[in-house]
């Protein structure tokens, strides 16, 4: 066994490189800043009822400013002030909204919500009353993201089951989020969903994030969703083989009966990429677990591929496979014929998974982020969460749990698979916190399996990340 700490990996933005996610665009603005087609405005529609308009109309002009850190905290880089989010600074771009924007909900409408007894029907309804709105502004307004601001009461009405929801034979998922986004998909407009309790800044103390970190995550979502671009990359390895990073997921119908594959593909190292929705897939008898049979994995892969060319105009010249759960030989064989047949020769397999095991640090934080424990040449367990050093403590709430890492195929050394793998964690534009526990190849096929649940088969789903988030 082999203990050794992988270093940070760095991140690229407009002028230079840094660690942190925040730290970078704060001081060398977002990478894109170099593509002369980026947008510097940001046309932002919103839905609500009339004091959640008033109060994102608020929060938004906070935003523009710019919010102090939390003062009460000594910890400066990990509660680090949000600068502002305008032209001249930052993310380079300015946020419009306006009346003309702006779609509201009726009182009585939301009140005829809140009293249907059962939850499925009020999701159903409080879907239908978003969606019209939503229709409207993404077909007769110019607008780049579409904000919708939830009600307290509502939000509490379409989450909570009551008593007469037992009576509810259908045993479908009946999620709000997951429901509108998947039926607002084809109007072409990426959503941000937040709660009139989250965008209402007070004094108060609790577990809410401070103002500043929910600016920082909040305007980032928003850039990421309504440019179409990337606020940061990894830094690119010229001596590394140009590959294009997989991750293969599961997930089950809202019946619960049928499993289907989740494919998230990120082009490169860089986080662009495209997703692609596969077939219901087998089930193994003796422990439930689903997998690919060889023909699965072969068309899952040969999809992917055929994607990655039509947009890149060329193949990869090195594959990485990241999966939720262990290889089977079928899955294995699948994989093998689908790069054989297209000529890519350096390939590696890599399982993500959960493990019992855990490290001890002699001091009172958990282990630093990118502690690597070495088993043998094809397996380890790596720290993604855990204490980080420019933050100066452990950025969690709970003991962090590890990762198994399982080599299949194995072209790269572990060492190199693992610190991969870290870089992959700081690719997700949903937070700005640089310590994911998982590749957003992984985290990505999540979310997506979420969404994709409410896709009708018939119906083609977004290939862009940003309609999932």
């Amino acid at each position: 066994m082999k203990l050794t700490t992988l270093s940070e990996p760095l991140l690229e933005f407009g002028t230079g490189t840094h660690i942190c996610p925040r730290t970078g665009i704060e001081h060398m603005g977002v990478y894109d800043q170099r593509d002369e087609l980026r947008r510097t405005e940001l046309r932002i529609g919103v839905v609500g009822r009339g004091e959640g308009i008033d109060l994102l109309d608020e929060w938004l002009e906070r935003c523009r400013i710019g919010i102090e850190r939390k003062k009460e905290s000594k910890l400066l880089n990990l509660f680090r002030g949000f600068g502002g989010i305008n032209q001249n600074y930052g993310f380079l771009t300015r946020l419009i909204n306006s009346p003309q924007y702006t779609r509201t909900l009726k009182k009585s409408e939301i009140s005829k919500v809140v009293k249907l007894s059962l939850r499925a029907d009020r999701v159903e309804r409080a879907v239908d009353l978003y969606y019209e709105q939503i229709r409207f502004l993404a077909e007769n307004r110019s607008v780049d993201v579409i904000v919708c601001v939830v009600p307290n009461e509502m939000f509490d009405s379409i989450t909570a089951a009551t008593k007469d929801d037992e009576a509810d034979e259908s045993g479908l998922e009946h999620n709000f989020r997951r429901i509108l986004k998947a039926k607002c998909m084809h109007l072409g407009t990426p959503l941000q969903l937040v709660r009139e309790k989250t965008i209402l800044i007070t004094k108060q103390s609790g577990d809410q994030q401070d103002a500043a970190t929910k600016a920082w995550n909040f305007c980032t979502a928003l850039y990421y969703k309504g440019n179409r671009t990337i606020p940061w990359r990894l830094v690119e390895d010229t001596a590394k083989l140009r590959s294009c990073y997989i991750g293969v997921g599961f997930y089950k119908t809202r019946d619960g009966e049928t499993v289907s594959s989740s494919l998230a593909q990120v082009f490169d190292e860089f986080g662009h990429g495209i997703i692609l929705r596969g077939t219901p897939v087998s089930i193994d008898k003796k422990n439930r677990h689903p997998y690919l049979n060889a023909d699965q994995a072969y068309e899952l892969l040969w999809d992917a591929l055929e994607e990655y060319d039509r947009a890149l105009e060329h193949m990869p010249a090195r594959i990485v496979i990241h999966k939720s759960s262990h290889f089977r030989d079928s899955e294995l064989e699948g994989f093998r014929r689908a790069l054989d047949e297209k000529g890519i020769r350096s390939k590696d397999f890599v399982a993500i998974t959960g493990t019992d095991i855990r490290l001890f640090s002699d001091k009172n934080y958990p282990p630093k982020r990118g502690t690597l424990l070495t088993i043998s040449e094809t397996e380890g367990v790596l720290y993604t969460r855990g204490t980080v050093d420019f933050y100066k403590t452990y950025p969690g709430m709970y003991v962090p749990t590890p990762l198994k890492i399982t080599v299949y195929e194995q072209d790269s050394s572990l060492e190199s698979l693992c610190e991969e793998i870290l870089g992959l964690t700081k690719m997700n534009w949903n937070n700005t916190q640089m310590d994911g526990r998982l590749p957003i190849t992984l985290e990505c096929a999540r979310k997506i399996g979420d969404i994709m649940k409410y896709v009708r088969p018939a119906e083609k789903p977004q290939v862009s990340y940003s309609f999932y988030m």
